[in-house]
């Protein structure tokens, strides 16, 4: 019943769209509508406006944090805690990819994974941080950036210790983001990958 609960409660709330919500809230079009068709902070960006993406991006990283901040704050500390705490960070990312509120068409996940890592352990956080940044800040190439950042994690995990658990969690929510940039990796190798901060028309892969 315990278990039920916070992966249920943690699908739900990363089922919370907030390229969506943010951009009905400053009276954006639905970032669905152009771009990528991603509802993402990337395509969100561009609309131009940086504070709606910025904000995108924050609650997004939030939603993942939370869940697995309460889910290691308030689920019992048994034989079972770090398995709770690892489903529970599956379920919250999974809800942002396959969104319940938007007809299970979700972002990329990319921020919401940050949040789950931020909760899990603030240095596998950091570190995925300033690989994304690193990569970003050479290529412009958001989608790049974070699928080497996606391989790093698990590594990241392994070095920091985290319960076995949180290790396959990382490397399972790898492999997802990765499934989730399958056109971003065509585009890549054909070279048509849209840079940060560009614009383009709906269907092309940001």
């Amino acid at each position: 019943m315990t278990l039920t609960f916070f992966v249920a409660t943690a699908y739900l709330l990363g089922s919370i769209s907030f390229a969506v919500l943010m951009s009905k809230l400053f009276g954006l079009a639905d970032p669905r509508t152009y771009g990528s068709g991603n509802p993402g902070a990337t395509n969100v960006l561009r609309s131009g406006k940086k504070i709606v993406a910025a904000l995108t991006l924050l609650g997004d990283a939030a939603k993942g944090g939370i869940a697995v901040f309460l889910a290691i704050q308030l689920a019992p500390r048994d034989e079972n805690w770090a398995l709770l705490v690892a489903l529970v960070a599956l379920a919250v990312f999974i809800g942002h990819l396959f969104p319940v509120f938007h007809k299970f068409q979700g972002g990329k996940g990319v921020a919401t994974a940050l949040g789950v890592l931020f909760a899990l352990d603030v240095w596998v956080c950091l570190g995925a941080v300033a690989t994304w940044l690193g990569v970003a800040l050479v290529t412009r190439l958001s989608s790049l950036a974070a699928l080497i950042a996606a391989i790093a994690t698990p590594i990241y995990a392994m070095l920091a210790h985290l319960p076995i658990e949180w290790v396959v969690e990382s490397v399972l929510m790898s492999l997802l983001l990765f499934w989730r940039h399958k056109r971003n990796i065509a585009n890549l190798l054909a070279g048509k990958e849209s840079k940060i901060g560009s614009r383009k028309k709906k269907n092309q892969a940001s």
